[in-house]
């Protein structure tokens, strides 16, 4: 029997169970195979939404011949470590599309991918691992997006952009297009906020909000430029 994972029982894991269920009755019709909730810490709920619950030790140790996993949780720096403690325990990833997510040719797309419903990826696109593109948003050609990047519902990722590892898109970001010479980069760790208009490339860790989107500036910063231009 083959055993499938997807750690994350919270809004996000509730949202892709379904889809694991369609997917895998598509692709695995003729092997025997249970789906289960994975979470990190014991809880008192031992199944949701008609799935069990385990613990990732109690996964490991489940009988089955080979054990399969994906990771339904935003935070780009827990699925980074999840994945890696599943991986050395020796599961697998896999990948998860809705039936109506829509991939069209020459794209490469990493390990532990999940397309909700109504996602589009279009041509001559490069994805990383565990990347997360949920409801209503796209990926326009020739795009590069890193490791551990999180597309919120309905961003507009627009063609010849580059987007670093572990970067956050918020719901509803459109990303302005660049082009073959100059594309627009989303430097590693950046945060675009919900429904800010990306024109322009963004820093390293950097979190930007509106329209057109320009960087938060944080108390600290403001009150040591108070103080500057007060000469002090």
């Amino acid at each position: 029997m083959k055993l499938y994972g997807l750690v994350g029982a919270g809004g996000f894991g509730r949202e892709v169970m379904p889809l694991v269920n369609h997917f895998l009755k598509l692709t695995e019709q003729h092997s025997a195979y249970q789906i289960v909730f994975v979470v990190e810490q014991k809880t008192d709920e031992t199944m949701v939404n008609g799935y069990k619950v385990l613990t990732i030790d109690e996964f490991f140790s489940y009988e089955a011949k080979q054990k399969y996993f994906n990771i339904a949780i935003a935070n780009h720096i827990n699925r980074k470590r999840i994945a890696e403690l599943m991986m050395q325990k020796g599961a697998k990833p896999f990948r998860i599309n809705a039936s109506n997510s829509i991939e069209l040719d020459h794209n490469e797309v990493g390990i532990g991918a999940i397309f909700c419903p109504y996602t589009t990826i279009t041509s001559n696109v490069k994805i990383g691992k565990f990347f997360h593109a949920n409801i209503y948003s796209y990926v326009a050609h020739d795009c590069i997006i890193g490791d551990y990047v999180t597309f919120a519902p309905n961003v507009h990722c627009n063609g010849n952009v580059v987007i670093e590892d572990h970067v956050y898109v918020g719901t509803g970001v459109i990303i302005r297009e660049g082009t073959p010479a100059k594309p627009m980069i989303i430097k590693e760790g950046a945060v675009l906020g919900m429904g800010a208009v990306i024109t322009k490339s963004v820093s390293s860790f950097e979190t930007v909000i509106g329209n057109p989107a320009r960087p938060i500036i944080r108390k600290e910063h403001s009150d040591s430029i108070v103080k500057d231009t007060h000469g002090h």
